[in-house]
């Protein structure tokens, strides 16, 4: 044999070991085999990525499922296929724009009208290193559809929550958060030089943020929410990023993004796992790194913060104080 030559039983050993290691720092699979017949789902940024195959791994298990993304197109085809993959014909499509605060009450208004209950909210759109947008309503782009339009979203489907108890949030951060700082001088980066990383870090502290404070607030309901890093996946989601975009980067490091870097299929599994582990029933305003709980970077542990940007927030979005604020019952300019 040709000692330059690998043999194939090596070979063999030598990519299984590769795929084994790739699974282990990549996180693994659900290791819950719970199903939810008869459990409704809403799953934000559905159309693709991460998003998708959440709601693909949700429909196998038997939920119905409610696609809910800016583009109805995409959205209604990926239902499509969703149903045809898992033979569940109770995967629909829905329009939300997490840009704009009307579509987001349009959409709240007709689940609260048309569903009896919503058992699993999964807040999973994101945007991500984006030029220096705004939204429909005026808001830096990656705070506003990161944070603010799923603050919103899922405040007004709380009662819809409460009332279908058990039941659960996901809200998907990164681990990008540790490098965030919440500015609430310049939340919308209005008077400094814009920095698009600077922003996408901020606007994932916030949903970190969001999730303690959401979560001290639905104490006692039957209501849980908990942040998740789904680790990083080769999705639509970095397409501001150049990452791929040069020689170097896909000749250089591309042996590092494989062995790193998770498939959709692979990402959607800690939000599977949040979703539907009957280990974490009762478990609230926990910070997880795909399958496990970590604690999450220092400022995403200071309530004091937590309560401001809750406050600042409801005044930017229009919503009413609530759910266990010392300011109960007193209402926020719209």
């Amino acid at each position: 044999m040709n000692r330059y030559i690998l043999p194939l039983s090596a070979l063999g050993t030598a990519v299984g070991g590769a795929v084994l290691l790739k699974d282990f720092v990549a996180g693994g699979a659900c290791p819950s085999k719970t199903t939810i017949p008869g459990k409704t789902v809403i799953v934000t940024g559905a159309n693709t990525g991460i998003g998708k195959q959440t709601a693909l791994e949700l429909a196998r298990r038997g939920g119905t499922i409610i696609l809910a993304c800016r583009d109805l197109e995409k959205c209604e085809a990926a239902a499509k296929e969703i149903r045809g993959e898992t033979l569940n014909h109770r995967v629909n499509a829905r329009h939300l724009d997490l840009a704009s605060l009307k579509s987001i009450r349009e959409f709240a208004a007709k689940i609260s009208e048309e569903e009896e209950r919503v058992h699993i909210l999964i807040n999973n759109a994101a945007v991500m290193r984006c030029p220096h947008w705004t939204t429909e309503d005026g808001f830096e782009m990656q705070l506003g559809v990161n944070y603010l339009g799923h603050f919103l979203l899922t405040n007004l489907l709380l009662d819809k929550l409460k009332a279908s108890a058990p039941s659960r949030i996901i809200n998907l951060s990164s681990l990008a958060h540790v490098a965030g700082h919440i500015d609430f001088e310049d939340l919308n980066w209005e008077k400094r030089k814009y920095d698009t990383k600077a922003a996408y870090c901020q606007s994932k502290l916030a949903v970190v943020l969001f999730t303690k404070e959401l979560s001290r607030r639905l104490q006692g309901t039957g209501v849980t929410v908990n942040a998740l890093h789904p680790g990083v996946a080769r999705t639509e989601l970095g397409r501001h990023t150049g990452m791929h975009s040069s020689a170097f980067s896909s000749f250089t490091l591309g042996p590092i993004f494989w062995l790193l870097v998770k498939s959709p299929q692979l990402a959607a599994q800690p939000s599977t796992y949040l979703a539907v582990a009957e280990e974490l029933e009762g478990v609230s305003g926990k910070y997880f790194e795909g399958l496990k709980e970590k604690a999450p970077a220092p400022e995403a542990e200071d309530e004091e913060v937590a309560g401001r940007l809750w406050a600042e927030s409801a005044r930017l979005v229009g919503l009413e104080m609530s759910y266990g604020s010392s300011e109960r019952g007193q209402r926020l300019p719209k």
